[in-house]
C-alpha cells in the first residue's frame, strides 16, 4: 500500500557517499540515464550507460540500494511528491480504472492494492517503517542483477561481486498468499468526465503455468492490434470507441486477462454489449486452425522484434531469475507457442473468457436514466490509485 514505492523514491535522496544531486549528475554527466520502478511484486533500479562507463553505473546502483541514508526531512518532501503522483492518477481515469478493477478482482488480497498506496496509507508511513523494509528486503540475497549490451559475463560478475556489501544478514521476501476465488460482478464509479472508461476481465493463472502461452494467443487474437477481433468489431465496424485493447498480467500466485476501452456515456452500453457478444462467440467457437496459425506467427514476430531492444532483453533476463524460471532460448519460446493446439485454446476460452465470468468496472458518468444496464450488480464506490 505504498511503502515499497516510497522506499524506492527515498533511496534516490542520498547515500552515505553521494547527495541526491550527485547521484543524478554522476550518471547524466556521462550521457546515461538512471531510474527505478515499483510493481506489485518487485522494485527495480536501472541505469543505461556507454559500455566504457559500466563500472560507474554498477557503483551508483549498488550505492543506492545498499547505502541510502533515509533521512526524516527527505521523507516529508518525498511523501508530498508521491501524494502529487496519487492525485495525478485520480485525475487520469484511464489509469485509475485499472486500480479500481484490481480491487474488484482481487479484493483485499495484496494484488488488489494500489502500488502507490492511498493518501491515507502514504501519510501514515514512518521513517522506521521504511528502514525496516529496507533492512529486510534490500539485501544481496533478495537481489537480482541483470545486464544487457556490450559486456562479458565473467568480468561483469567480478565487478558486481566487488561492489556488493560483505557480511550482511540474509534478507526476507514475504510469501504472497493464495488469491481468493474471483466473484463476477459489475461495479460503477459515477464521476463527471467526457468518456466512460471500462475494464472487463477475469483472474487466470500464475506466470509459471504452461497455459500462459495459449492465453497470450487468445488475448492477442481478441484485442492486440488493428487486426484484432475487438478492434475490428468495436471500432472499425461500429465506431463505438477510439481505444479498445486486451491485456495480460501474470504474477507469482495468479494472473488476469482483461479488456480496456473508452467510449462516450451514450455508447457505453452498446460497446459493452459488443464486447460480451465477442466473448460469447470466442467461448463457443474458440479459434479456427487458420486463425490460430496466424496469431502464432504474429506473436513470434512480436517476441523476436521486441528483443532488438536492449531494455527488453534486460527485462527478460531479470524476469527469469525473479520468478525462478528456467532460461529459455528464443527457439524454445517459439516452440512453446507452436505447440499450442486448437483444443487447448478452446478449453481456455470456455474457462476464462465466458461473459458471465467477468468483473466489469465502469468509471465515468453512470448509465442514463431508463437505459438498461448490462448484467451484474454495482459495488461500493472506490478511489484507489494505480501504480506505475
Amino acid at each position: 500500500m505504498g511503502s515499497a514505492h516510497l522506499l524506492e523514491h527515498m533511496i534516490f535522496k542520498g547515500t552515505s557517499r553521494r547527495s541526491a544531486r550527485q547521484i543524478a549528475l554522476e550518471i547524466e554527466g556521462i550521457g546515461g540515464s538512471l531510474d527505478a520502478y515499483t510493481s506489485r511484486e518487485h522494485t527495480g533500479c536501472y541505469a543505461r550507460v556507454l559500455d566504457e562507463h559500466l563500472p560507474i553505473a554498477v557503483d551508483v546502483l549498488t550505492d543506492l540500494v545498499f547505502c541510502p541514508v533515509l533521512r526524516e526531512n527527505d521523507l516529508e518532501v518525498e511523501r508530498n511528491v508521491i501524494l502529487e503522483e496519487i492525485a495525478g492518477v485520480e485525475d487520469t481515469p484511464e489509469d485509475l480504472v485499472f486500480d479500481l478493477h484490481a480491487r474488484c478482482l482481487w479484493g483485499d488480497h495484496p494484488y488488489g492494492n494500489p502500488v502507490l498506496g492511498t493518501a491515507e496509507t502514504v501519510g501514515a508511513i514512518t521513517k522506521a517503517d521504511l528502514h525496516e523494509l529496507w533492512r529486510t528486503a534490500y539485501q544481496p540475497s533478495t537481489c537480482v542483477v541483470a545486464a544487457a549490451g556490450n559486456l562479458r559475463h565473467e568480468e561483469f560478475l567480478e565487478l558486481v561481486t566487488r561492489q556488493f556489501p560483505a557480511n550482511v544478514s540474509g534478507g526476507t521476501v514475504p510469501t504472497v498468499p493464495q488469491p481468493p476465488e474471483m466473484r463476477p460482478l459489475e461495479h460503477t464509479v459515477d464521476r463527471g468526465s467526457s468518456q466512460v472508461h471500462i475494464c472487463l476481465g477475469a483472474t487466470t493463472f500464475s506466470r509459471s503455468d504452461p497455459r500462459r502461452y495459449g492465453a497470450i494467443l487468445v488475448s492477442t487474437t481478441l484485442g492486440a492490434g488493428m487486426s484484432s477481433r475487438l478492434f475490428q468489431r468495436v471500432r472499425e465496424e461500429r465506431g463505438l470507441a477510439y481505444t479498445v485493447y486486451s491485456y495480460q498480467s501474470f504474477y507469482a500466485r495468479g494472473g488476469l486477462s482483461g479488456i480496456y476501452m473508452a467510449t462516450r456515456p451514450d455508447t457505453a452500453n452498446a460497446a459493452i454489449a459488443e464486447v460480451r457478444s465477442e466473448l460469447a462467440e470466442l467461448c463457443e467457437t474458440g479459434l479456427s486452425p487458420d486463425e490460430l496459425e496466424s496469431v502464432k506467427n504474429q506473436t513470434k514476430g512480436q517476441v523476436l522484434l521486441s528483443l532488438e531492444s536492449t531494455s527488453a532483453r534486460l527485462q527478460r533476463l531479470a524476469g527469469v531469475a525473479l520468478y525462478d524460471e528456467p532460461y529459455q532460448t528464443l527457439n524454445d519460446i517459439c516452440a512453446r507457442i507452436d505447440a499450442v493446439t486448437t483444443a487447448e485454446v478452446a478449453d481456455l476460452c470456455r474457462e476464462y473468457y465466458a461473459p458471465d465470468r467477468q468483473v466489469l468496472v465502469r468509471l465515468g458518468p453512470g448509465p442514463r436514466e431508463g437505459t438498461p444496464r448490462p448484467g451484474g450488480h454495482e459495488g461500493a464506490s472506490q478511489s484507489d490509485a494505480r501504480g506505475p
